[in-house]
């Protein structure tokens, strides 16, 4: 026997072809059942994130998204204008009596291979006569953490002498440490040793903060840290920026120091 209808207008599901038909209702139902729970669960975008429905509202949602690229790539593009002509390799550094080298983190108590390029450049100048003294600036904010010491150690490990090196032990960020060269070491004019991605920025805050200044560039390998330290300049770049047009006071800023004055008295 089929399924059919009953006298009073229900489905009869009697024989096989009755339970075959019983059993396609159930599936019926359980796939939209499904389908509910699925939707229910479904978290819900917020209304900034969903699609505008009209082709206006499109092209409205396009120009927007065009105008905040644009106005995030514009710090980026003004270290890029400002410092053009002011950086270069190692073998473009013009003579300067002082040398700026930027803390770049610790591995163990020692400098991280970046930060030891950097402090292998400023040697090599030291060690050909180009410049005369090695101001390093970084991070001292803690006991158990010393940039400036362990670059210390290490320039006089590679040639340069302990009294022709100055220590700034509040280069907490590059603006604190182009403020402080200036304002409390008395340092009008400086060739900076940092890494490609980073030298531009140093080199615009500087000028910012009264250091007439050359970039170099050092060598660096392409690795992790580097990618990251490219996209974040992208960022950092914003700051600078800010830094730049209301030129703030440095986390610590101290009284004047005669450091780099009584290095560059010293006999060679």
């Amino acid at each position: 026997m089929d399924a059919g209808r009953t006298d009073t207008g229900r489905t009869d599901f009697t024989g096989w072809a009755g339970l075959r038909g019983l059993a396609a209702a159930c599936r019926e139902r359980l796939v939209a059942f499904r389908e509910r729970l699925a939707r229910s669960r479904r978290p819900r975008r917020p209304a900034w994130l969903r699609l505008p429905r009209t082709r206006k509202g499109r092209r409205r949602a396009v120009q927007g998204a065009m105008t905040l690229c644009v106005l995030a790539l514009l710090p980026a593009t003004w270290l890029f204008v400002t410092t053009d002509g002011k950086t270069g390799s190692l073998a473009d550094a013009p003579r300067a009596r002082v040398a700026m080298v930027f803390g770049a983190g610790l591995w163990e108590g020692e400098p991280s291979p970046y930060l030891a390029h950097r402090l292998d450049a400023a040697a090599e100048l030291y060690r050909a006569g180009r410049i005369e003294v090695v101001l390093v600036t970084g991070d001292n904010s803690r006991e158990d953490y010393d940039e400036p010491d362990a670059m210390r150690a290490y320039l006089k490990k590679h040639g340069v002498p302990d009294r022709r090196i100055v220590s700034d032990y509040a280069g907490f960020d590059t603006w604190d440490s182009c403020v402080r060269a200036k304002k409390i070491f008395g340092v009008d004019r400086a060739v900076l040793i940092s890494q490609g991605f980073h030298i531009r920025r140093a080199v615009a805050l500087c000028d910012a903060a009264g250091v007439s200044s050359y970039g170099v560039g050092v060598d660096a390998v392409h690795d992790a840290t580097w990618y990251y330290g490219g996209a974040r300049e992208v960022f950092a770049a914003g700051k600078a920026a800010l830094d730049a047009v209301f030129r703030p006071d440095p986390r610590f800023l101290g009284a004047r120091e005669r450091g780099v004055e009584q290095a560059l008295a010293s006999r060679r």
